[in-house]
């Protein structure tokens, strides 16, 4: 992934001319594939999934994306696609930022792959803490059982309360 994604959008305040061009071919190619300058005016791809559900999760995670970077692309979501179509609606056209939101979407995808291995290892962990659990309360009995053993062999004595 290029540099771009490790920038943040800055908010535009007019007065800046849109890229166009070199200027703005040079940037594209710093992106993923599948994106593409549409009229010298906006960035646009497209993103496909098996289901409908991938899609809307990454379009929630878009959103995010978009509140955190004060830059709000257009969402196009449909079973198994979204279309993501950004450019700078102050200038009505293309600045920089354009360019860095789009990567920082593709991070946004590959996330969701690196998260499913993570919930892999999440679950695992759950697991393992279930059968720690089930052996912490296996002990907990067994002491327990213990006592009332002793209790028997030795009613005269006085032992501790035990709870269950």
């Amino acid at each position: 992934m290029s540099d771009l994604a490790n920038k943040t959008c800055v908010p535009c305040m007019g007065n800046v001319p849109a890229l166009r061009g070199d200027e703005a071919n040079r940037l594209l190619r710093q992106l993923a594939d599948g994106w593409s300058i549409v009229g010298d005016h906006h960035l646009e791809k497209k993103y496909r999934f098996p289901d409908f559900r991938q899609a809307l999760d990454f379009v929630g995670r878009i959103g995010e994306l978009a509140e955190r970077q004060g830059h709000h692309p257009d969402i196009h979501l449909a079973w198994g696609k979204v279309v993501l179509t950004v450019w700078t609606h102050k200038i009505d056209g293309l600045t920089e930022s354009d360019f860095v939101f789009a990567a920082k979407a593709d991070l946004a995808l590959e996330a969701k792959a690196s998260n499913r291995s993570a919930t892999a290892t999440d679950e695992t962990k759950v697991q393992r803490m279930r059968e720690l659990v089930q052996e912490a309360e296996d002990i907990r009995r067994a002491v327990y059982d213990g006592m009332q053993d002793l209790r028997a062999i030795l009613p005269g004595k006085r032992y501790p309360r035990t709870y269950h």
